[in-house]
């Protein structure tokens, strides 16, 4: 057990600092783009990816690519590139759809 408490005090206190700190923002930003999409789902009572969903995927994508940069973490760093431009091809073709109609 104290092994443990070394552990999580190591990981958990001992690094904490601004960049920690982006990095859970970054990740409550991610975390909430499937909330809203299970809100919107439910009050649809069928599957609904919302334009917030998106928007949080940006937000939270960017953050966590920045954070994934500073870390240096290249697996981290190449998931997140992707799915930046997955968030931003998706709002592009909502734009565009909504300009149309």
């Amino acid at each position: 057990m104290h092994d443990l408490t070394n552990w999580l005090h190591a990981v958990f206190i001992e690094q904490f600092d601004a960049w920690v700190l982006l990095g859970f923002c970054a990740q409550g930003f991610f975390t909430m783009r499937f909330v809203v999409q299970w809100i919107a789902s439910e009050r649809a009572k069928r599957s609904v990816v919302p334009v917030a969903f998106w928007f949080f995927s940006l937000g939270g994508g960017s953050l966590l690519f920045i954070y994934a940069i500073h870390r240096q973490d290249p697996v981290f760093i190449a998931g997140q590139g992707l799915g930046l431009f997955i968030y931003i091809r998706n709002l592009w073709l909502i734009g565009k759809e909504r300009l149309e109609a």
